[in-house]
């Protein structure tokens, strides 16, 4: 195998978007919290999901990523559109043609699970008052947030506008680690402030301590080097708190936001036959 690290930049910041770029290709670690209103018996299966699902998803990324380097040289890895197909070109004869379909499999596999976890996460910080209400409605034919689930599915879709790939993967990558960076400072802080609270899983308070350490690393050197894009994943974050102060916050909403707001809602409940979560259930 090739010295796959040769004429690499040795700088931390690069290593930095390095990370992203890797750790993009891992997004879903993270989700499994959001669905444990939807698993049976979570105390047992949230915890076999971590052990067994994650440390096997990592093994096979890490062996297809061994196999790329194994067959194809770093200017080719580099020069390459689709590193799958290139490999596949090279390694696969005749059946090169098949990595396209394995490639949208595992594309499909991956959008079905995050617009499902993504949705849920809309819908239960709905229903706590933390986003408009609208998307805490369930369907009353399928008990699925159908209403998350299109606002998901929209926002997407949006960010395919984007022309550069990589630009988008920085975009994304960056604003999530500073949330999960959030989070874990969250955790933390109720590990210290409540030591005897009941919690389904407990780790010593060493990892996520690590983990927030790596996490607000990775967050700060990237600035050095392309402050401008990752100002702009900033800024996708900050854009939150006007909608939360017009439309979650401000109870007292002007007439001109109020009457409009909620037509769209009617609208929307009247469309997709939605209800609040107590109303749909009684049903």
């Amino acid at each position: 195998m090739p010295d796959v690290l040769e004429g690499s930049q040795k700088k931390i910041s690069s290593l930095a978007f390095a990370f992203y770029a890797g750790v993009y290709s891992f997004t879903g670690f993270s989700y499994l919290n959001f669905v444990t209103e939807e698993l049976k018996d979570p105390y047992r299966n949230l915890p076999r999901a971590i052990y067994i699902s994650m440390p096997l998803v990592t093994f096979i990324y890490l062996l297809v990523n061994v196999a790329y380097f194994a067959a194809l040289s770093t200017d080719e890895i580099l020069e390459s559109e689709a590193v799958a197909v290139s490999f596949a070109n090279k390694v696969m004869g005749p059946l090169a043609s098949l990595m396209p379909i394995f490639v949208a499999c595992s594309c499909f596999g991956c959008l079905n699970s995050v617009l499902f976890t993504l949705s849920r996460m809309f819908f239960a910080g709905a229903r706590d008052g933390q986003l408009p209400a609208l998307l805490s409605m369930i369907s009353v034919d399928y008990l699925a947030p159908t209403p998350s689930l299109l606002f998901s599915g929209a926002s997407s879709i949006a960010m395919l506008f984007t022309a550069d790939v990589l630009v988008l993967i920085n975009y994304c990558a960056f604003s999530e680690s500073l949330v999960i960076a959030a989070s874990i400072a969250g955790l933390v802080k109720l590990r210290l402030t409540q030591p005897d609270a009941k919690a389904p899983i407990r780790f010593n308070i060493c990892i996520p301590l690590t983990f927030l350490f790596l996490s607000c690393l990775f967050f700060v050197l990237p600035f050095f080097e392309q402050p401008t894009e990752l100002m702009v994943g900033v800024a996708m974050i900050l854009s939150g708190i006007p909608v939360y102060i017009l439309f979650v916050m401000n109870k007292n909403k002007p007439t001109f936001i109020k009457i409009p707001w909620v037509w769209f809602n009617h609208v929307v409940q009247k469309s997709l036959l939605c209800l609040p979560e107590t109303e749909a259930g009684e049903i």
